[in-house]
């Protein structure tokens, strides 16, 4: 029997993952269709039929005369404001959030961190790195800090409940504010460049902020990094901002 090679389905997804793995990095120009033929095991029409549904996902553009290009995420323009929040700003626009949890583990507060959640130096804190995404692309990734004393269980309700406003809503905090911003950029790191897909050389912005609760009492901070070609902050008047271009290591 004849071999019919991986269906286009097949085909589509495996190269979607290589996108969104970051092993075809933006604007990386795709081989010629014999070559992805024989690298993806698909027959031409496959291949076509799969080059088309990344195209239309977004994932993929076609420059006439030049070939086909990984695409660049779409660029995002996220509001800081006295109620920011995540999802909230990618699904005003279009875009569907997501994230995963990289790590977590309970640490001593470093003098940054203490400083930020209004603790003692060294008081046990819950540490957790993430990664965000915006139709599956990779925008940032980061840290974030909470007193273990005040939030003893995080991790598990977390886990329950998916978003933090629903764990500050479960330990009875019913809303909250950005208490502080700030904002500097740098050159990626070589892991930062291959987790977010950039290139390497390409700057980030590093957002810096500390959520409160209603009285003014620190509920959490974080220290996150966002891809510099994908994204733009606008901040609302009545939010006190910090933007510098000194960068500490100190997290």
């Amino acid at each position: 029997m004849r071999n019919q090679g991986h269906s286009w389905e097949e085909t589509r997804d495996r190269i979607s993952e290589e996108i969104v793995s970051g092993r075809l990095a933006p604007d990386t120009r795709l081989p010629s269709e014999p070559e992805l033929c024989v690298l993806y095991g698909a027959r031409r029409h496959s291949l076509r039929k799969a080059l088309a549904a990344l195209v239309s996902e977004g994932k993929l553009r076609v420059e006439h005369g030049r070939g086909t290009f990984v695409e660049r995420a779409p660029l995002l323009n996220y509001v800081i404001g006295p109620r920011t929040r995540f999802r909230e700003n990618l699904n005003s626009q279009g875009l569907t959030a997501s994230g995963e949890t990289l790590s977590e583990m309970h640490i001593p507060a470093s003098t940054r961190v203490a400083a930020a959640l209004q603790i003692e130096i060294d008081a046990p804190v819950i540490a957790r790195s993430w990664r965000g995404f915006a139709n599956d692309l990779p925008i940032s990734m980061g840290w974030a800090y909470h007193d273990l004393t005040r939030f003893p269980d995080l991790q598990e309700r977390r886990r329950e409940l998916t978003s933090i406003t629903k764990v500050y809503h479960s330990y009875g905090i019913t809303d909250y504010r950005r208490l502080r911003t700030t904002v500097f950029t740098r050159i990626a790191s070589e892991n930062e460049a291959a987790m977010l897909m950039l290139r390497p050389g390409q700057s980030v912005l590093v957002v810096q902020k500390v959520d409160a609760d209603l009285d003014g009492r620190p509920i959490g901070f974080s220290e996150a990094v966002w891809a510099g070609d994908r994204v733009q902050f606008t901040f609302e008047t009545d939010q006190p901002t910090v933007l510098t271009t000194e960068r500490s290591n100190d997290v």
